[in-house]
């Protein structure tokens, strides 16, 4: 069992980068309601208090009982957290009088302070807060200080207790890594938290876990399945089969591609073409929610179908990662955001889940892929959507409709490539857009259909910006898009960020 630190989540969006930079500092970590605390545990090392959108005094605020927490482990308040750490001791939190968001500087410091030891004057923080402390308690220690906020950082004497106002987890806060690695080795963590260490108890898990019994995992090319089937193959073996389902709505020949990789890897896959029942579910079918839901019944009823001829299957592997589960679940419990990784199996299955993935985040599972020693395209493949291309043509789907948009992508992701852009972005593609218009090529005037381009720079798809992508490169993959592209006389390149806007179009 490893040591770990436990993060109370109090409903702030960066509560997950929390987590990310603990766990880039080789230290496990869970993420867990506000008031879920493990009082059972015995391998927790020290606890976060993450940020909220509340005020620690709107009735509505997210409290917690800290009385079994404070003076057993070390604690670390982060702004809405350090706030809670000083109102419930007595002191005061009131609004300020202007927000405070975005950078600012560390114009006192305490060195001599544990959890600021390397950290100087002047240093940059990211505050974003409504509310500042007033009061401190009579025994809370101020150890840093900006021209505008005295309590940027305290200590609460006689225990291993801190706030601070600011946000180190962000990337803004440019010693912010250093004060979290300061938390932990005040907490004494070993810091042994490294992919070959998950791989290592994870299989070992496993063979316990599934023994003798078999298991099959849907796989879709991407880095999730494609780690998760390696995983159990490494444990299991032969026990486990992979389906892997073409819907008609892959990348150009990636069906045949991707059977290769895996064949490279050992895997025992299943490869169904399953091309014409979705074309036929989805003929004529515009609405994007709709389409959403016709691919994944489908794609379930086909899997289902393929699992039914095996025998003896006991378990239904799945790469679920850990944004799924904390995402699936709101910090009061109720769910906020359906995956399809977290819930919604089909009863008449009648299978165990087991999902070896289900603790690490999406950076995490790449590194793992690295160690096991997968080829470096599937795991830096760009993210892919469970539909394919079915929410990347808007308006209805037709055959000759993804032959146009596999085309059209096959050109700029194989320009991306060639150009070194490819590893340089989290996702890209080509939307296929229900717009005509007219153009001249050659004598002759066109009535012909118009794709987008999309690329985006992000860490975690929670926020994203568009790239600035050279003109160069976009001349050229206009020009060969438009002269080899039966179909399409345009081309145009989106440049939202989000937010306001999301990633894929539909």
């Amino acid at each position: 069992m490893h040591e770990k630190l436990i993060i109370l989540d109090f409903g702030s969006q960066t509560t997950q980068l929390i987590g990310r930079r603990v766990r880039e500092l080789n230290m496990y970590c869970e993420i867990v309601p506000y008031n879920k605390f493990p009082h059972d545990a015995t391998d927790v090392k020290g606890v976060i208090l993450s940020g909220s959108p509340y005020s620690v005094y709107d009735a509505n605020a997210f409290k917690a009982d800290l009385s079994e927490i404070r003076g057993k482990y070390p604690v670390l308040g982060i702004c809405y957290g350090a706030q809670f750490l000083a109102y419930t001791s007595g002191g005061n939190v009131e609004p300020a009088n202007s927000r405070e968001y975005g950078r600012a500087n560390l114009s006192h410091i305490d060195n001599t302070d544990e959890l600021l030891k390397g950290i100087n004057v002047g240093s940059q923080i990211w505050m974003s807060h409504g509310d500042t402390i007033t009061v401190l308690p009579e025994n809370f220690k101020v150890i840093a200080s900006t021209d505008d906020v005295k309590a940027a950082a305290y200590h609460v004497e006689g225990e291993q207790t801190w706030g601070v106002q600011f946000h180190p987890e962000v990337f803004h806060s440019t010693d912010g890594t250093k004060l979290l690695d300061n938390f932990l080795n005040i907490c004494g963590c070993a810091k042994d938290w490294t992919p070959a260490s998950f791989i290592e108890s994870t299989v070992a898990e496993l063979k316990e876990q599934l023994g003798d019994d078999k298991v099959i995992l849907a796989l879709s090319g991407g880095v999730d399945s494609s780690v998760t089937a390696v995983l159990l193959h490494k444990a299991i073996g032969k026990n486990l089969t992979c389906i892997f389902v073409d819907h008609g709505l892959l990348r150009k020949n990636e069906f045949e591609n991707v059977l290769k990789d895996y064949e490279h890897l050992g895997l025992n896959v299943i490869g169904v073409d399953a091309k014409e029942k979705f074309y036929k579910e989805l003929a004529g079918v515009s609405e994007p929610e709709k389409k959403r839901k016709i691919i994944g019944k489908g794609f379930i009823d086909v899997f289902d179908e393929e699992a039914h001829k095996l025998k003896d299957i006991k378990w239904l592997g799945q790469g679920t990662i850990y944004p799924d589960v904390i995402e699936s679940l709101s910090i009061t419990g109720t769910v906020i955001k359906s995956h399809h990784n977290v819930g919604g199996l089909p009863a008449k299955m009648n299978l165990k889940l087991v999902e070896p993935l289900r603790l690490l985040f999406k950076d995490e599972v790449r590194r793992v892929g690295m160690e096991l020693g997968m080829q470096p395209h599937l795991i830096k493949r760009h993210p892919f959507p469970g539909p394919g291309l079915g929410i990347r043509i808007l308006g209805d789907i037709t055959p000759e409709k993804v032959r146009i948009l596999q085309d059209a992508d096959d050109i700029y992701m194989s320009l991306m490539r060639e150009w070194g852009l490819y590893d340089k972005i989290w996702q890209a593609g080509v939307i296929l857009l229900p717009i005509q218009s007219v153009g001249v090529m050659g004598d002759e005037r066109t009535y012909e259909n118009t794709v987008a381009l999309r690329a985006v720079t992000s860490t975690d798809a929670m926020t994203a910006d568009w790239a600035q992508l050279p003109y160069e490169f976009l001349a050229k993959v206009s020009n060969e898009i438009i002269n080899k592209v039966k179909g399409v006389n345009r081309v145009v390149y989106d440049i939202s960020s989000k937010p306001p806007a999301t990633i894929e179009w539909e």
